[in-house]
């Protein structure tokens, strides 16, 4: 998944394929790895949070499902804030929220009040970074677009075989409470690569302040009409039927390893070998599709 966005910018506008959009892949790059790659690295956590609160497989689950849920169905309301305030400030305000939820959770007293730190407000802090990065590339990009959509969705396997075995490593070291508190401090890094994300100027003419090319007439804030297209709508049953199944795997087989005796760090590698053969495998895609 990712690079499902196409946004073509303002009117008059060409996307320069290049130049600072480099810089905006790199923060791409960055906020698709957290926001594929978190959920399912924190599943490295669930053996801990069990014994911590009594609860079972199902119990802990819920935390990455809330999280998967917040990313992909507040969708409309990431348009809806993009269309209002501009894909920067949401950017930002979403790595705030993305931390602020983390550095609560390593406070919290039960597994409720995880699921609405961990898995409410990062997953909106995580929503509200992912949707506008992925405009802000197809604004940037055009010819070049299938090859950097590639190469951002290889964040996601970059941070998934990082953050694995660092979230292993800090509950080794600070349990899960320590763990959540630094990683939240991690995500801060959205905020940084929020500011990447420079708004395309319209050239102007003769030193006039006047973009070239018609303007595009008001935006709405939810644009519904993208429903009356036949292949939009079979594309996004298809690719709903497939995400019921895609992230199965990856939340269940750390903690299903450590059950079956698998040591802590062994079982958390698990994530990190999905993970490094995934890095090939986007990009290689990107390149085929730009064919």
């Amino acid at each position: 998944m990712g690079g499902a966005v196409v946004d073509e910018g303002p009117t008059g506008i060409k996307a320069p394929d290049g130049g600072w959009g480099w810089a905006v892949l790199f923060g791409c790059f960055i906020i698709t790895g957290f926001s594929y790659a978190f959920p399912k690295a924190v599943s490295v956590f669930f053996k801990e949070l069990m014994h911590e609160f009594g609860i079972g497989y199902s119990d802990t689950a819920w935390i990455s499902s809330i999280l998967l849920a917040m990313l992909y169905g507040t969708g409309p309301l990431c348009s809806v804030c993009v269309n209002r305030f501009g894909c920067r400030p949401v950017m930002l305000v979403g790595g705030l929220f993305a931390s602020l939820g983390m550095v609560a959770a390593s406070f919290c007293r039960s597994i409720i009040q995880i699921y609405l730190t961990t898995g409410v407000i990062t997953g909106l802090g995580l929503a509200l970074n992912f949707q506008p990065s992925l405009i802000m590339l197809n604004r940037y990009f055009n010819k070049r677009r299938p090859i950097a959509n590639g190469l951002a969705a290889a964040g996601s396997p970059v941070f998934l075989c990082a953050l694995s075995p660092l979230g292993q490593l800090l509950q080794d070291h600070y349990g899960w409470r320590g763990g959540f508190l630094i990683l939240g401090g991690l995500l801060l890094n959205c905020c940084v690569c929020a500011a990447l994300m420079r708004p395309l100027v319209a050239p102007q003419v003769g030193g006039g302040t006047e973009p070239r090319g018609p303007q595009r007439p008001p935006q709405r804030l939810l644009d519904l009409s993208v429903f009356r297209d036949r292949g939009f709508l079979i594309y996004a049953v298809a690719a709903s039927i497939m995400v019921l199944g895609l992230f199965v795997p990856p939340v269940f087989v750390v903690s299903y390893a450590k059950d079956m005796g698998v040591p802590d760090t062994k079982a958390a590698f698990l994530l990190t070998i999905l993970g490094f053969i995934d890095i090939f495998a986007r990009p290689t895609a990107g390149f085929i599709t730009g064919l």
